[in-house]
């Protein structure tokens, strides 16, 4: 069973940064691909950033220069630094594990955390 816990969210205000964190368990965290997707209220979920195991990382357009993805295999986490922070990413941020990738576009599996939730104030 693949267990993914996302921590760091909160309210901060436009221009600010955040730090989210996925903790990994239940799974091959060494060899495994992990993505950051978002979903905003009435929004289908969207694709933020993913960082292979060889740790190639790919980005949305809305936060490529302002997020950067990470992962530290010694503590099974990935995070995401978010940045320059304005309204718009405003969402419920979630962790996917085990996805693949395909043209170099990641494919995301079913494993997903819970969420937390970034609020971003004007």
């Amino acid at each position: 069973q693949v267990y993914l816990v996302e921590s760091g969210g909160g309210l901060v205000e436009a221009g600010g940064s955040l730090r989210l964190s996925c903790v990994a368990s239940g799974t091959a965290f060494r060899i495994s691909a992990f993505a950051w997707y978002r979903q905003s209220a009435g929004k289908q979920r969207e694709f933020v950033a993913s960082i292979s195991r060889s740790e190639t990382t790919n980005y949305s357009t809305d936060v490529k220069d302002r997020f950067t993805i990470s992962r530290d295999n010694a503590k099974s986490t990935v995070y995401l630094q978010m940045t320059s922070l304005n309204p718009e990413d405003t969402a419920v941020y979630y962790c996917n594990s085990g996805g693949w990738y395909r043209n170099s576009v990641y494919n995301p599996s079913g494993h997903w955390g819970q969420g937390t939730q970034v609020t971003v104030s004007s």
